[in-house]
């Protein structure tokens, strides 16, 4: 009824293109408008303002001749003010716009190895969207945004980059077994070499006590006449034993112990000191 009558109705985000009698008259807004159709005037067509978005997949080869599949995806939209030019001018505005990436591509690409180009994926993305922007502009396009959303080496590259990289984690895998082993080698020798030390420090401790109580025994039997080395060793072996027992009583962490009391005790204990200690120099020689 209402082209009948001459009235259109334009959505929003569209704009129309109004003919009379075939001839370009002017770009019509959303809302109504009223085209009388008897004096020629009518609609020739209407273009849409949204953002579109063009996915545009290229194959090239780069500098080291792999041949890689680049994926570009292009954001652009008609400008309201230059309406005529995009309806005009252009027949197949997608296929204009993936003939510009793929020259871009093509000539950009083959200047970078397989590593740069995906390094530089945005340098990529800017040269394309500054020729489109150049050449759609004049169109009556706007180019929002370019991106190079994916780089596809050829499937035989895959597989030989996938062994490539599994030879390089055995390599290092190979390197942190040994790294491990050196270690386990080194600790094993550090820790031999502090109980050869240990053992050297015991020997040398026990060495100087020795020496210690020759001296004593020596300087006693000079300073007491008649005393014979069996007497001043019991009494050395009886001191050293009531130090211990000082000790153990000194220490919070040492339970009770019962000892003798009394001279004939201290006697007791000094015989069974000695006779221990010439029991285990017999068992050491047999």
């Amino acid at each position: 009824m209402g082209q009948c009558l001459g009235l259109v109705q334009i959505d929003q985000s569209t704009v129309a293109i109004k003919e009379n009698f075939g001839k370009f008259s002017e770009v019509l807004e959303p809302g109504c408008h009223f085209l009388p159709w008897c004096i020629g005037q009518q609609i020739a067509g209407y273009l849409s303002l949204r953002v579109k978005q063009l996915d545009v997949r290229c194959e090239t080869k780069t500098k080291d001749n792999v041949f890689v599949t680049v994926v570009a995806s292009v954001q652009y939209r008609a400008l309201a003010d230059k309406a005529s030019d995009a309806f005009y001018k252009l027949s197949n505005t997608r296929e204009q716009i993936q003939s510009y990436v793929f020259d871009v591509i093509r000539a950009t690409v083959p200047k970078l190895n397989l590593d740069d180009a995906f390094e530089q994926k945005n340098d990529i993305a800017k040269a394309v969207e500054d020729e489109l922007e150049k050449a759609m502009s004049a169109y009556g396009y706007e180019i929002v945004q370019t991106l190079i959303i994916d780089i596809e080496p050829d499937v035989h590259v895959k597989r030989a980059m996938n062994e490539i990289n599994a030879g390089k984690l055995r390599v290092a895998a190979n390197e942190k077994a040994e790294a491990e082993k050196i270690l386990q080698i080194k600790k094993a020798e550090g820790e031999a070499e502090s109980k050869y030390l240990a053992g050297v420090g015991i020997a040398r401790q026990r060495q100087a006590i020795v020496d210690g109580l020759r001296d004593s025994v020596l300087a006693f039997s000079e300073n007491v006449p008649g005393t014979t080395a069996k007497d001043i060793m019991d009494m050395v072996l009886v001191t050293q034993y009531f130090d211990t027992m000082k000790e153990i009583g000194a220490s919070s962490k040492s339970t009770s112990v019962f000892i003798p009391h009394g001279p004939g005790a201290v006697k007791d204990v000094a015989a069974q000191i000695r006779d221990g200690l010439l029991q285990a120099n017999a068992e050491r020689k047999d």
